[in-house]
This record gives structure tokens, C-alpha cells and sequence, in this order.
């Protein structure tokens, strides 16, 4: 799996980091950032979670 966000649709809900703060954090603006952009097994399924959730659909998740 690979992580990507397009911080320019972002809107700052902050879905990503309640779902999976181990992968997603806010910049000072309270868009998402990325920790990591390809997340360990155990981190997965919530960050599907957070792609979910996102309003904007500001994260794209590739499966490799």
C-alpha cells in the first residue's frame, strides 16, 4: 500500500487522524500531512478507514 494527498482539496476535517494517527497528522493550517506513505500492515485498515471518511476525498490510497 502507498499513500497520497492532495492537500489543495483538503478541508481540514481531521478524519485521517482520528482514524489513523500513526500515518496522518494537520500542518499548522490544519491540513492533512502524511508520516508515512507506505504504512505497515497493522496500520491498513484504518488508514482505508480515514480514504473513507475523508469529506474531500483528499487521499488516494494505491494498492500494490
Amino acid at each position: 500500500m502507498r499513500i497520497t494527498v492532495d492537500s489543495h482539496r483538503c478541508v481540514g476535517a481531521g478524519q485521517c487522524v482520528l482514524s489513523a494517527p500513526e500515518v496522518f497528522d494537520q500542518d499548522e493550517d490544519g491540513l492533512v500531512t502524511v508520516l508515512t506513505h507506505r504504512p505497515g500492515a497493522e496500520e491498513q485498515q484504518a488508514v482505508r478507514r480515514a480514504d473513507t471518511l475523508c469529506p474531500s476525498r483528499a487521499i488516494t490510497v494505491h494498492e500494490d
